[in-house]
């Protein structure tokens, strides 16, 4: 891969962080970072290892698992607040890359991590789906690698 796809990729990358709560699709990115559809996931999924759409997927979830942590929006008001149009599709990623719930997670009791700033809450919360099954009640991304 050469040096200009990269810096492109980086920058639909870039974009996933910054605008998750936007609607996004594949062709949207692609034209951003000037491919064809298939060329840019092709190419995404060779540079980080995962597809677009599995790569937005996880920054949704992270957001929405720090709005469920507060406690003051429902399931379905996170769901959309993050990006998602689909309840059903966010309850099911949700659950995949967490281990439990939406209902389940915003139930649980968050107050052990309050007292930690918001960059390592960040780190430490992250989700990850890994080989092993999905990374279960805020478990390390480092104890979950394969």
């Amino acid at each position: 891969m050469n040096l200009e796809d990269l810096v492109r990729l980086r920058r639909a990358r870039d974009t996933m962080d910054r605008d998750h709560a936007e609607p996004l699709d594949v062709p949207a990115l692609a034209a951003a970072a000037l491919m064809s559809p298939g060329h840019f996931s092709r190419s995404f999924r060779a540079a980080f290892g995962e597809t677009p759409y599995s790569y937005l997927m996880t920054r949704r979830v992270e957001r929405a698992k720090a709005l469920l942590r507060r406690g003051d929006l429902s399931v379905t008001e996170v769901c959309f607040a993050v990006g998602c149009s689909s309840l059903g599709s966010f309850s099911s990623r949700f659950t995949e890359l967490v281990g439990e719930t939406p209902s389940a997670y915003r139930a649980r009791d968050h107050s052990a991590g309050a007292a930690l700033p918001a960059c390592l809450a960040k780190v430490h919360t992250r989700p990850v789906k890994s080989a092993a099954g999905p990374v279960r009640n805020g478990e390390a991304a480092a104890d979950a690698a394969p």
